[in-house]
């Protein structure tokens, strides 16, 4: 017999009895009964009952024995009283009548419950992730990620994909998110980058003549975590191809992210392919956000115009359109009879948003009309009904989709904040109102990016999505137009609201990349410092490609139901970039500082002495 097992927890059923048998595991629970003793004994793959009777020799042993200790028991495999049966675990007809035991390995007293799904403080849970994984929800969380990545995998290659690793100790890019910086010993004050992502390696492949890459490629950000992203660290499935267009890419991803949606997503429908497209302008008019969430029915409406009118009063509103600014409708179905309380906490959480309130019309028709009968004379009350004539609102209303005993909420800023204040109400309201479809995967390309934007801070034109994107229209386009009407070849895959990848053709022409940096502050000296790798390849022959990495740990979020993504991911970091296992970061002693020709500021040591 083996040493520790015979089968594992969840392989014995009916047809074992009989058996004698050897199992090592976890004790999971104990449940006395004074002269009878059941354990139940868990290991990856489920548990088995345990139970040990009065005159049993082992029987003290295992009364003493502490929950989470490492246990081996031998025994005898027999059937389970008909009442006793437990349908929910597949060893739930047999128990194990214990023979022999040895105690692998005592367990202290624990500072978090394994055997029971309750809330756990965060920091506990993390600083013992160990034992947070022993968990069911969070261990089947990680394996779920890794039959996903498994299927990934899978699937890419059976698409003709190949899969290549990239550096890890790389250069820093002068875009994107904050870099993890590595300070070289052998060549004084200067310093590697963790890669934000493979992106220049995996261009480089395509240039080197390899047609179809991909890699679950691990991306380095010095950026702060929030629910649906993981600081320092996360992963995801890169992806490039050659000779491609921006279709190209969509019909090579899409059977894979609808087959690991359909394998792991339950009962749940998942958009059939080819998934929707909508242009970026489109998504920040309509719902307010470059993700929107498609669960959601609620649609926003431009009623500028409308408010321009000159029957209409509203002076705050007025003021703001003439300085350039819209006006954004959001109807809010069947919420006219609503008590005063629900429209009072959403102006709250409005002023809690930045906003100055929220103005809104409840529309009422005459009495004796049917409420969901449009069309007709429109009746509003409300904050700001009466500066808005009937005639004025039944138009807004007709533009929103909305009837009788609705309300229109309105939010009224200049084109950027107008639109993104929208999306926050219009989500606000999905969520109060449940108005979300449930048991759905609901998927959406953003398309049509804009190239460039004006970042007020600085006072400058940047790049609005990757400077590595191919511009529509190309050089002429950099050339002749106004760099804010400029479109790229760029484009995001969203589920239910969740971005899970940014995407692009790519800018495989040097004079085209030198244009566009230009454009953006960079002179050309910059471009060959910076990315020389990149753009000396490309003046060897580089193919027209395109690519896209979706977030693994997003995708395993969305299926796991989970709304945090540090719920599946097995060694997370807090959400100040703390490892409180591993207790990272840390400081380095002296000897290490001098070996990489480092010295630590006056303030660094200063915060160090107050740490300590």
């Amino acid at each position: 017999m083996h040493s520790y097992r015979t089968h594992h927890c969840a392989a014995l059923t009916i047809a074992d009895v009989g058996k004698t048998v050897r199992l090592s595991g976890w004790v999971h629970r104990k449940r006395d009964h004074g002269n009878l003793l059941f354990v139940d004994l868990r290991d990856h793959y489920g548990i088995t009952q345990l139970v040990a009777a009065e005159g049993n020799p082992q029987l003290d042993a295992l009364s003493h024995v502490a929950l989470e200790s490492v246990v081996t028991v031998s025994g005898k495999v027999v059937a389970r009283a008909a009442e006793t049966v437990n349908k929910e675990l597949p060893t739930g007809e047999i128990e194990i009548v214990v023979e022999e035991y040895h105690l692998e390995s005592a367990a202290d007293p624990l500072p978090l419950q394994i055997n029971a799904e309750r809330d756990q403080p965060e920091e506990t849970r993390l600083k013992y992730r160990f034992l947070d994984l022993r968990r069911e929800k969070i261990h089947r969380n990680i394996m779920l990620r890794s039959q996903v990545i498994s299927s990934l995998r899978r699937r890419m290659t059976e698409s003709g994909f190949n899969e290549f690793q990239t550096p890890i100790l790389t250069a820093s890019s002068p875009e994107g998110a904050r870099d993890y910086l590595v300070p070289s010993r052998i060549h004084p004050g200067k310093f590697y980058a963790l890669p934000q992502a493979p992106q220049q390696f995996k261009q480089l492949l395509m240039v080197s003549g390899f047609d179809k890459y991909f890699q679950i490629a691990p991306c380095f950000r010095d950026e702060d975590g929030r629910a649906d992203r993981s600081p320092g660290e996360f992963y995801q499935l890169d992806v490039e191809m050659s000779f491609v267009t921006q279709e190209d890419v969509f019909a090579a991803i899409e059977p894979v992210l609808h087959g690991v949606f359909t394998e792991f997503g339950g009962d749940k429908k998942v958009t059939p392919a080819p998934f929707p497209r909508m242009t970026y302008k489109d998504a920040m008019l309509k719902y307010g956000s470059d993700k929107p969430d498609l669960r959601n029915p609620i649609e926003i409406v431009d009623v500028t115009e409308e408010f321009k009118h000159e029957t209409v009063t509203f002076n705050a509103f007025r003021k703001i359109i003439e300085a350039g600014g819209v006006v954004r409708a959001i109807a809010a179905p069947k919420t006219g009879k609503h008590p005063r309380s629900f429209f009072d906490k959403l102006n709250d959480w409005a002023t809690e948003e930045g906003a100055p309130g929220l103005g809104y019309v409840i529309l009422e028709h005459p009495e004796g009309m049917d409420e969901h009968t449009g069309g007709g004379r429109v009746v509003g009350k409300g904050p700001i009904a009466k500066f808005i004539p009937d005639t004025v609102l039944a138009k807004i209303a007709e533009k929103a989709g909305a009837k009788g005993y609705d309300t229109l909420f309105f939010a009224c800023d200049n084109p950027s904040l107008a639109a993104k204040f929208a999306g926050k109400v219009r989500t606000k309201l999905g969520e109060e109102l449940k108005l979300l479809e449930k048991n759905v995967f609901k998927f959406l390309w953003v398309v049509d990016f804009p190239y460039f934007e004006y970042d007020e801070e600085e006072k400058k034109i940047i790049f609005s999505h990757n400077p590595f994107s191919m511009p529509q229209g190309g050089m002429e386009a950099l050339t002749t137009k106004n760099p804010l009407d400029i479109l790229a070849y760029q484009y995001d895959i969203v589920c239910n609201g969740v971005e899970l990848s940014s995407g692009a053709i790519r800018n495989h022409k040097p004079d085209i990349m030198y244009k566009a940096f230009e454009i953006a502050g960079y002179g050309p000296e910059v471009v060959d410092r910076k990315f020389g790798g990149m753009i000396s390849a490309f003046k060897f022959g580089a193919p027209p490609h395109g690519g896209l990495a979706p977030g693994v740990d997003r995708m395993v979020m969305l299926l796991a139901d989970e709304p945090n993504i540090r719920e599946v991911i097995a060694f997370p970091m807090n959400q100040k970039a703390e490892d409180l296992l591993m207790n990272a970061p840390a400081p380095a002693d002296e000897k290490q500082l001098r070996e990489l020709h480092l010295q630590l500021s006056p303030k660094a040591k200063q915060i160090l002495v107050g740490e300590a």
